[in-house]
């Protein structure tokens, strides 16, 4: 997967489009990521002592990371993902619109 925990990224579907957030979790296997503040939905929760309180929480679910972009650091637009290795034998992801190193 391409989108990384703490990554800044631009929602490019879906009800929350256009939305800038931060990466909170990515879920590789089921191949999601939380981002902070986008696609909040609600639960109903029942209070356990006092641990949790009761009522309505509001809380970010996961999205398919197909529906966002990643925002170069760099270039600070929403760019597509490549990988390339270095000189030192590590691969690094790299930015296809400005063709710099992410991380």
């Amino acid at each position: 997967m391409k989108i990384k925990k703490n990554d800044n990224v631009l929602v490019i579907a879906g009800k929350d489009r256009g939305k800038k957030g931060k990466v909170r979790k990515s879920l590789p296997t089921e191949n999601k990521v939380i981002v902070e503040g986008v696609n909040m939905i609600k639960r109903h929760s029942r209070a356990k002592g006092q641990a949790r309180q009761a009522g309505i929480i509001e809380l970010e679910a996961p999205m398919d990371v197909s529906n966002v972009m990643l925002i170069c650091n760099k270039c600070n637009k929403p760019a597509r993902v490549g990988h390339r290795f270095l000189s030192d034998g590590r691969k690094a992801r790299i930015c296809r619109v400005c063709d710099e190193v992410i991380d």
